[in-house]
């Protein structure tokens, strides 16, 4: 299926109401038709904290989200999604997430679990799975979340358990007390390979209990170079080959390795793919090369609009309504039991 080239670049978030799929209503991008929805986001965040328990207000609604690909920007969807950012917003960005993440200003101060909630429901959004990143520590992020999260029916969260800390077993059973649906690892953030020794003990843990690990998989070309060396897929190979009874996501496909994480999803059938952040005709390889009851949709929210992935599977699953929905929807369901 070939997309219409005047669908693929947009001036800025509301002009992706050109599309039959969205409309504009009181200045907020919304679903045009309920029938396109529902989905499941298995790959946003809330604001990130460290050094003190909570700095943001996580329960508060504010007027806008200050999405770290702004609103204003251009947006180009067949490009891997951080290609749309500018100079200045990467550097804003990297502010917010790195000394920002110590204060109570900055962006991070609209990534709360009531302003996902809203996009959300405008968008036919029906559950978000939230995944917290965390250090050994000064770090609370999984226990902060998973508590605000709890009895909810719109929000799924995972745990996170650093490898390096003391007691992973003891972490990660609490974790699951609370709630926690499976375990995010953030190679080029938490700084730590993920075929490290302590990486595969945790692995073995999650394999133990029966929880998927939702990987940020594949180098993205703005992180760190330690980060970006951490991060090739080839690393992820040995956690999945050794470990066939752990269910693992890999987020973004690969990133930028997209060809070697769709030859793990043929050769290995205890591995997903999770569609945060590729181009639209990466999203269209992924569903013609590779079993797409393995594939997932996801928005990594609040680097992006959740709009913007909603997209790309609307037109690279064409008119195959019962692709769409398995993407959007019935794979994580099936996956999570929801």
């Amino acid at each position: 299926m070939k997309i219409r080239p005047e669908w693929l670049r947009f001036e800025n978030l509301l002009d992706l109401a050109r599309t039959p799929f969205f409309e504009v209503r009181d200045g907020r991008l919304t679903l045009a038709d309920p029938a396109l929805g529902p989905a499941v986001d298995v790959h946003t965040h809330l604001a990130l904290t460290f050094l003190r328990r909570r700095t943001v207000d996580l329960a508060a609604e504010t007027p806008q989200v200050e999405h770290y690909l702004p609103a204003g920007r251009a947006i180009d969807l067949d490009v891997y999604q951080n290609r749309n950012f500018s100079p200045a917003d990467l550097d804003r960005m990297t502010r917010d997430l790195s000394i920002g993440s110590v204060g109570c200003g900055g962006q991070r101060r609209t990534h709360t679990l009531p302003n996902l909630a809203r996009e959300m429901r405008e968008l036919g959004v029906s559950r978000s799975v939230l995944l917290p990143i965390d250090f050994p520590v000064m770090s609370h992020n999984a226990a902060t979340w998973l508590d605000l999260a709890r009895g909810r029916g719109d929000f799924l969260c995972f745990g996170s358990v650093h490898p390096f800390v003391r007691d992973p077993a003891a972490v990660l059973d609490r974790q699951i007390a609370a709630g926690a649906r499976g375990v995010k690892v953030h190679p080029a953030v938490q700084l730590v390979p993920p075929d490290h020794p302590r990486c595969m003990r945790l692995y073995k843990l999650c394999e133990a209990r029966g929880l998927p690990v939702l990987f940020h998989c594949g180098p993205v070309d703005i992180e760190t170079r330690l980060g970006r060396r951490f991060s090739q897929v080839a690393r992820y190979e040995r956690a999945i080959a050794e470990h066939p009874g752990c269910t693992f996501l890999l987020g973004h496909s690969g990133a930028l390795q997209l060809e070697l994480a769709l030859a793990f999803s043929r050769r290995y059938p205890n591995v997903w793919l999770e569609l945060a952040s590729q181009s639209v005709s990466g999203v269209q390889r992924i569903l013609e090369t590779t079993d797409p009851e393995r594939v997932v949709y996801g928005s990594d929210w609040p680097f992006y609009h959740q709009a913007i992935g909603l997209l790309k599977v609307f037109l690279a699953t064409d008119e195959d309504d019962a692709l769409r929905r398995r993407v959007l929807s019935g794979n994580a369901i099936r996956l999570f039991g929801m």
